[in-house]
């Protein structure tokens, strides 16, 4: 073997051992730019050149990234580098730069008569190294370029493997942020679930924004019954409630606050507020949180974007819950004050009815669900006889029950004193009008009985006038003669009267709108005079309580069970 071939053949072991050592370092190593660097290095060395640089393609980028450089302090000045390499060159292990002409023209005044050896996995390109010719300007044997060659194929694996691993740490540190916020919201909304207190579940919200993240300046605005609210706030206030309302009607989930929106809302400049965050419940928005930068002025990501939406759900749904409570309670609070006025209400009724000498008498309230103003009265004067009253108060409610409380004790009042019906009930509009407001009024209708001479006086105002049904006759009598409903306005008109004289079986029914105008079960048709009629005609045999059992059962089929308002009938008939 000449001393030639001697040579040669060492220098081949040498290369091999150097591939073969670099190797188990490059595969070992875990830093990107450890492996980088050390191409670039080894390559320098081994094939005595000047100037040398890698150049990454950089994820969802044209361009590639200077990763390392030695020898041109130009390029190490530049961050990226453009290269516009034919899909088919990218497949060759190296390229000459001088044959690449336009494709390469930014690293050719860097790199005379260099070199592009392709960094490349079996699956993708990720860059180049590019070296510069040899100092003595010769030209590259083919075992050097194979050399360098080797090195790039090790590299490119090393670098893709480390590329792995960052990634993998990333994704790692990334669970491990999520799951430290997951168990921070799990603890939190323990906490909120504990309060009713919209103070310190605000207090608690603030306090996991600045612990959690870093966030100094934020709001929370909250719509509720009486328009947008303030919630809790730090380096944020305005009393402006048409900023508030602005802020509110953006539309966007997360929108980022440009100059614009400073421009419209000032208080959002002043704050440094710098991202707003809508938050729904069920379609429905109901709150805006506003939040400045980091104090570590590191931007906000997606992951912080989705914390907060979290952590304000679980703000808003316990804020929301207390809302609820409060409207429980107020609920319960009026359902017993409801309850406690009907029982009042039904005291001023007579219990027992009394009884009436030549009546069969029967008088029966069916009370909707609310308090309201039906009234039905029977007492017995000083004279020994009796006054029938019946009346509707507009509306529902305690106001329609205070009105007809007054209007009972009106009526009591009167009883004593020797006065004619027509005169009484003037008094009676008069004191309404000047003591109650212009949209509540009275229909009454009342009589007195005479049972020696068997004659009703009657004074109608305003009310559904009674059915008389005469003992000989299938036609019905109203009896409506009187004059205006009671508060409408001041008497200036005298109330009229009128005499009936009853005879055995006739039959007098009263009752208010809470019959006639019952609705059917669809709402589509009311019970009506006529059905109301044909009841009493087939049920005029009957006493008087059966005809009102009659009513009552009848209405209530009509309506499948629905009631919507008082159902009140007073029944007398004569014997």
């Amino acid at each position: 073997m000449t001393p030639t071939h001697q040579n040669a053949r060492q220098r081949s072991r040498l290369d091999l051992k150097t591939v073969l050592e670099t190797s188990r370092v490059l595969i070992e190593a875990k830093d990107v730019q450890f492996v980088l660097e050390n191409l670039v290095r080894i390559s320098m060395g081994k094939l005595l050149v000047s100037r040398a640089a890698i150049l990454l393609l950089e994820e969802n980028r044209s361009d590639y990234s200077v990763k390392a450089a030695k020898g041109s302090t130009e390029l190490k000045q530049l961050k990226t580098v453009s290269l516009n390499i034919d899909t088919e060159n990218l497949d060759h292990p190296h390229l000459y730069l001088e044959e690449l002409e336009e494709q390469a023209s930014s690293l050719q005044k860097h790199f005379p008569g260099g070199v592009l050896f392709n960094l490349r996995t079996s699956t993708r390109h990720l860059g180049f190294l590019v070296i510069s010719q040899k100092f003595t300007k010769s030209d590259f044997t083919e075992q050097e370029l194979e050399f360098v060659e080797s090195l790039c194929i090790i590299s490119s694996t090393a670098v893709a493997n480390s590329r792995i691993i960052d990634q993998l740490n990333e994704t790692n540190r990334k669970l491990d942020q999520r799951i430290h916020e997951l168990n921070t919201l799990f603890d939190l909304s323990k906490e909120f679930n504990l309060l009713s207190n919209r103070d310190k579940i605000s207090r608690i919200f603030k306090f996991a924004l600045m612990g959690q993240l870093l966030i100094r300046s934020f709001f929370l605005i909250y719509r509720t019954g009486n328009g947008i609210e303030l919630l809790t706030s730090s380096n944020f206030s305005t009393s402006d409630s048409e900023s508030l309302n602005k802020i509110f009607k953006i539309s966007k989930e997360i929108a980022l606050v440009d100059e614009e929106l400073r421009e419209q809302i000032p208080a959002l400049r002043s704050s440094g507020i710098s991202s707003l965050i809508s938050i729904s419940v069920q379609g429905r928005k109901i709150a805006v949180i506003g939040v400045g930068q980091r104090a570590n002025e590191k931007s906000l990501t997606e992951s912080d974007y989705n914390f907060l939406k979290s952590l304000a759900n679980l703000a808003v749904n316990s804020i929301q819950r207390t809302f609820l409570l409060e409207e429980r309670i107020e609920k319960e609070r009026m359902e017993e004050e409801l309850l406690l006025a009907k029982s009042i209400q039904n005291r001023l009724l007579p219990d027992p009815i009394p009884d009436v000498k030549g009546l069969d008498l029967s008088a029966i309230t069916v009370s909707s669900y609310q308090v309201g103003g039906d009234y039905f009265d029977v007492a017995e004067t000083p004279d020994g006889n009796h006054i029938f009253a019946i009346a509707d108060v507009t509306g529902k409610g305690f106001p329609a029950a205070l009105l007809m409380a007054n209007l009972q004790s009106m009526l009591h009042i009167l009883l004593p004193f020797d006065i004619t019906l027509t005169l009484a009930t003037e008094r009676i509009n008069n004191l309404i009008h000047q003591n109650t407001p212009a949209d509540k009024f009275i229909t009454f209708f009342w009589g007195k009985y005479h049972h020696e001479t068997r004659i009703l006086k009657y004074v109608n105002a305003g009310h559904n006038p009674p059915l008389l049904l005469k003992h000989d006759s299938d036609d019905f009598i109203e009896l409506s003669e009187g004059g205006l409903l009671l508060g409408a306005m001041e008497s200036m008109m005298p109330y009229e009267s009128r005499d009936i004289t009853l005879e055995p079986g006739d039959i007098v029914v009263c009752f208010t709108d809470g019959v006639n105008e019952a609705q059917s079960g669809e709402m589509t048709e009311e019970f009506g005079m006529e059905r109301f009629k044909n009841v009493i005609l087939t049920s005029r045999n009957a006493r008087a309580a059966e005809i009102s059992d009659k009513i009552i059962s009848a209405v209530k089929e009509f309506a499948g069970g629905h009631q919507f308002d008082d159902v009140t009938l007073m029944v007398f008939k004569a014997y």
